[in-house]
């Protein structure tokens, strides 16, 4: 811990020589041969204080803290460019010190101590706005100490570590104070009088606000400045003990999250994607599909893609040509897909019938069977579809839960192999020719949405026989209002699903949408069963789905989800019908698109 304290040091001191530190020593040398109490040791008071904030941001949570800083560093660029003007205008800083003047002179009075009023408050504020300048030019060092806080959250051993840092930082600022101070002594005298000195300061504090404000503090000084504080912090590192080494590895577990507020100019591109947590186990799967098993600790090294998925739901359906085109578009430049089948429904728990359909959506990236959800708790999640980002140092950085947000998602795939090193990504996105179930759905007429069938989960169920729980039962349709539906004939209707017993029964839906989809199983014995799909009584003609003929048959084969309605033009409110040719058949839910 003492050799991580001193490395902690020596990183701040180190901080002076960073290239995009240039342009903010003029507001340094700026306070040159103030009174130490009331002006130099305020400002390191105040730059220190900053760093301290800039680590409670970071353990208190990632993404905010950017922003709180980008805020921050905004407001320190409008008050050092006020400072600024007031160098070079007399005018200027009078108004703008009047109040404080009047504030410590009524302070003063108070206190029957009568002189001119102190400026331990604006030396104070200068710090702080120096701090908040200073802080995302940092090194690697001042990464790991913030991406251990943000990881484990505020505890005494970041603390320390952060103090010695800031330590390091106030060190290196009181020797410029001190060189400053003796070159200021000497331009005055060369100068004949200290009113140029001031004024030039003014104009480089201004050209330095320029300078941050337009980008050049990371582009145009890098090139200028030789000096690289980025190779010498992590030679120190490098040159840790290695107790400190692991002790290093755990705060940080790498230099920088890409959230923390540190990006030192020459390093590799880093995104603006947060740290949102650590790769889980992916232990406890049934079975591996398209793949040996694969582990977090055999993934290091690669971007990857965690889609949770299961293969009767509409929505994961629809996303998945995109999924596939990401697995086919990156797969040489290091990004791996992996899905997790996690199952809603039972049936969804056999292996074979997830063979199947790996088959039937052409799917070739590794899929984990996940029918114990292992892998489902260890990442805490509760959508289907899920996408789950994992950059090569094994860390989520992006997420998206349900349908849309494609090109979004590519962006941060193309992000990832950007920060892990390939060049080659290109920034152009996917835009599969999806066809049947699997294209996007037309939200501006959808008025119906996803409908159960078992009585576990059931709504909107209108035959005035009632639903009854695993007995068989006949049933009748009456007229239906909007998203109301009803069974006809003989069924049992169970927790998840009814099964018809005799042939000729039927399911009626009044709905309203582009697309209707019904989840349909074969018997118990697995054979076929017919069926026959009318709209409003007729034959639906150009607006049947991918699974039927223009003249609404078709045949239940196996446990998916079929595609029995696309209206092709004037799509409104309709009546739709299935009925059974066969008995046996299973009804899980119907969607909708």
């Amino acid at each position: 811990m003492m050799t991580l304290l001193v490395v902690a040091y020596l990183g701040g001191m180190l901080t002076i020589v960073s290239p995009c530190i240039l342009p903010a020593l003029p507001f340094v040398f700026a306070r040159a041969e103030k009174p130490f109490v009331t002006s130099t040791l305020p400002m390191l008071a105040g730059m220190a204080t900053t760093f301290a904030a800039v680590a409670t941001l970071a353990a208190v949570g990632g993404g905010w803290a950017v922003q709180a800083n980008d805020l921050g560093r905004l407001v320190a660029l409008a008050l050092l460019a006020v400072f600024g003007v007031a160098l070079i205008s007399p005018r200027v800083a009078g108004i703008l010190t009047r109040p404080a003047v009047a504030f410590g002179n009524r302070i003063l009075h108070t206190a029957g101590e009568p002189g001119p009023a102190p400026t331990f408050g604006g030396s104070l504020l200068i710090g702080v706005a120096t701090g908040l300048l200073w802080a995302p030019c940092a090194g690697p060092i001042l990464g790991l100490v913030l991406t251990g806080a943000a990881l484990q959250g505020a505890n005494l051993q970041t603390t320390l570590l952060l103090l010695a840092y800031a330590a390091g930082a106030a060190t290196s600022l009181a020797l410029a104070l001190l060189v400053g101070g003796r070159l200021f002594a000497a331009m005055k005298r060369s100068l004949g009088g200290g009113e140029w000195v001031r004024r030039g300061l003014g104009v480089t504090v201004i050209a330095g606000v320029a300078a941050i404000g337009l980008g050049l503090d990371t582009g145009l000084f890098a090139t200028l400045s030789s000096a690289n504080t980025d190779r010498i912090e992590r030679a120190l590192l490098d040159n840790f003990g290695s107790e400190d080494q692991e002790l290093g590895q755990e705060l940080g577990m790498s230099m920088v999250a890409s959230n923390a507020v540190v990006q030192t100019a020459g390093k590799p591109f880093q995104s603006d994607l947060p740290v949102e947590g650590t790769f889980p186990s992916l232990d406890g799967t049934v079975e591996w599909l398209n793949s040996a098993p694969l582990s977090t600790e055999a993934l290091r090294g690669k971007v990857v893609l965690v889609n949770f998925w299961t293969y009767s739901c509409i929505n994961c359906i629809r996303a998945l040509p995109y999924v596939r085109a990401w697995a086919d578009k990156y797969k040489d430049q290091g990004l791996v897909v992996i899905g997790v089948h996690t199952p809603e429904f039972a049936f969804e728990r056999n292996v074979q019938n997830i063979r199947k359909a790996l088959t039937d959506f052409q799917i070739g990236y590794p899929v984990a069977v996940d029918s114990n959800f292992k892998v489902w708790r260890a990442f805490r999640n509760s959508y289907w579809p899920a996408l789950y980002f994992i950059d090569a140092k094994g860390r989520i950085r992006h997420h998206a839960f349900g349908e849309g947000n494609y090109q979004e998602s590519e962006k941060a795939i193309q992000a990832l192999l950007a920060e892990a090193g390939e060049r080659s990504a290109s920034n152009d996105v996917v835009t599969p020719d999806a066809k049947g179930a699997q294209a996007a759905p037309d939200l501006a007429h959808i008025r119906s949405s996803e409908t159960y069938i078992g009585y576990q989960q059931a709504s909107n169920f209108a035959s005035p026989e009632g639903m009854g729980g695993d007995r068989a039962r006949t049933y009748t349709t009456t007229p239906l209002r909007l998203n109301q539906w009803a069974l006809a004939g003989n069924w049992t209707v169970g927790a998840e699903q009814a099964t018809l017993n005799q042939a000729g029964g039927g399911i009626t839906y009044r709905f309203r949408a582009r697309d209707l989809h019904l989840i349909l199983g074969p018997g118990a014995d697995g054979q076929p069963v017919r069926f026959q799909v009318t709209i409003d009584g007729k034959a639906p003609g150009e607006n049947h789905g991918a699974d039927i003929a223009a003249d609404g048959h078709g045949t239940v084969t196996q446990t998916r989800l079929y595609q029995l309605v696309r209206q092709s033009r004037d799509i409104g409110e309709r009546t739709f019908e299935v009925r059974f040719l066969d008995p046996g058949v299973a009804a899980f839910a119907f969607t909708f698109g």
